[in-house]
């Protein structure tokens, strides 16, 4: 059964989001005075919501959520994948210092691929391909059975999300966001992108992984059925929430933009 006291500590994970942190409070402290233009203070602000990004990282792969979604329910490891995508990428690339982000950005080298790569487009095409495959039952279920293709997974799932943000969110000069009327644009068509693996999940007629229809019951009374039908509204209206939310940002700041260009 399932182990609510357990949380994951292997040094990969733990290791690795240490080191982010400790690399970011380096960067945006001592080396400071060589990175950023002169009399820039402690970026306090970016530094709260990078480190809340990585917490809800943790959260949600290390905590017992994880063994949840990984041999119990498909809407538990649903509501792993919402964290990743949303709450945490967003906060960790928001906490990203532009005068930081300049020093890669900035670099003749990796100007093309970021214009390609950053571009509206390719972002909703990389982001829908990349959560889509994953779902493929195959797929779905070798991650479920072998722990580093399930790390693989979640890695990949954390990358795509940040190209999905770009648009929106990015933290570059070089590469800023796309204008307001693209940006909302851009999420009605990765909403549009995503509803043929929602359906496909939702409408499904048979149990599409192994792994859940075959596990052991945590609600008696909750069949796998009803577990796949509920991880597909998680993420279909997870997602159309978030949306909704971004479209309204997105408009009010196009509308004070018009508003701050009018004469007086």
């Amino acid at each position: 059964m399932l182990d609510w006291t357990h949380w994951h500590n292997e040094p990969y994970l733990v290791g690795g989001l240490i080191l982010l942190g400790w690399l970011y409070a380096l960067a945006t402290g001592p080396f400071r005075l060589r990175l950023a233009p002169p009399g820039t203070p402690f970026p306090r602000a970016h530094a709260i919501r990078f480190h809340s990004g990585l917490v809800i990282f943790y959260l949600a792969v290390g905590s017992p959520l994880d063994q949840a979604g990984e041999r119990f329910l498909l809407s538990a490891h649903m509501i792993q994948h919402q964290l990743i995508i949303y709450p945490a990428a967003i906060l960790f690339l928001t906490g990203l210092p532009p005068w930081l982000v300049s020093h890669l950005t900035a670099r003749p080298s990796v100007r093309l691929p970021f214009r390609l790569y950053t571009h509206p487009a390719a972002c909703a095409l990389i982001y829908t391909v990349i959560i889509s495959v994953w779902h493929i039952p195959a797929l779905y279920d070798w991650a479920l059975r072998d722990r580093a293709v399930h790390i693989l997974e979640h890695v990949t799932f954390f990358g795509a999300a940040l190209l999905y943000w770009w648009p929106l969110l990015s933290p570059s000069r070089e590469f800023p966001p796309a204008r307001h009327a693209i940006q909302m644009l851009y999420l009605v068509a990765v909403t549009i992108l995503m509803t043929p693996l929602f359906a496909y999940l939702a409408f499904s007629s048979e149990i599409l992984y192994p792994t859940y229809e075959f596990a052991p019951r945590l609600f008696p009374t909750f069949d796998p059925a009803q577990d796949q039908l509920l991880g597909a509204a998680i993420m279909k209206l997870g997602g159309m929430f978030v949306t909704f939310l971004a479209l309204i940002w997105v408009f009010y700041r196009w509308y004070q933009h018009t508003e701050r260009g009018r004469p007086a």
